[in-house]
């Protein structure tokens, strides 16, 4: 079942969470510099002291559990939490969706140093990641949003991580509470590198009522 929505008024400030939305960007940052550093010994330990004092510190105080779903002050679906778009989680790129007016879904991405599977490629399983989200936005934004039954990916090309590249999704077909989307990540110049085909079920308690919002898949 999706998970009970909370207002602007009882989500966190947006002050705050503008704050931990720069502290989780340099997260990312630390982690890349963590990924291709190259300096001394003694200065990883003592980097590393730095950074257990600093855990400490966040760790003072805890929530229960990570950011939940919320209608944002623009009355909008959002999870700054997700580990996909949520730009309030270090794991996230975070994935900024466009959702063209002819239908589907579309992102810009570039991928990072922390992202490397294959020598100067991106980890399948991280571009599969992102192509499920990114078919469950498709789904949602054609108005039959659904949870992900079966994912198939194709890997044609290497994925570098370091170049912008495109994502998009869109709706191929529906049938009762079943909905099939397909998309590509390719390069800029159109050459696909990942396809991926998705079948995703609007379960039937949406169905009888309880809908999701706009974005609600896969989060």
């Amino acid at each position: 079942m999706m998970p009970d929505l909370v207002t602007p008024q009882e989500s966190d400030g947006e002050a705050r969470l503008a704050a931990l939305a720069v502290l989780a960007q340099q997260v990312r940052d630390l982690v890349d510099a963590v990924v291709v550093t190259d300096v001394p010994e003694d200065e990883l330990t003592s980097v590393t002291a730095g950074l257990v004092a600093l855990t400490e510190r966040l760790n003072a105080t805890r929530r229960a559990a990570p950011l939940p779903h919320e209608f944002g002050p623009d009355g909008r679906f959002r999870h700054m939490g997700n580990a996909v778009t949520g730009e309030c989680n270090p794991h996230a790129l975070p994935l900024v969706i466009d959702r063209p007016a002819e239908g589907g879904s579309r992102a810009e991405v570039v991928f990072r140093p922390a992202h490397v599977g294959p020598p100067a490629s991106v980890h399948g399983g991280v571009t599969a990641m992102i192509l499920d989200h990114l078919l469950g936005d498709a789904v949602a934004t054609s108005g039959r949003a659904g949870v992900t039954g079966t994912l198939s990916i194709r890997y044609r090309r290497p994925a570098p991580y370091g170049e912008p590249l495109v994502a998009s999704a869109g709706v191929s077909r529906a049938e009762g509470r079943k909905t099939w989307a397909e998309g590509t990540i390719a390069s800029q110049d159109g050459t696909t590198l990942v396809e991926a085909t998705g079948l995703f079920i609007t379960p039937t308690q949406w169905v009888n009522g309880d809908e999701p919002v706009e974005g609600a898949v896969n989060a």
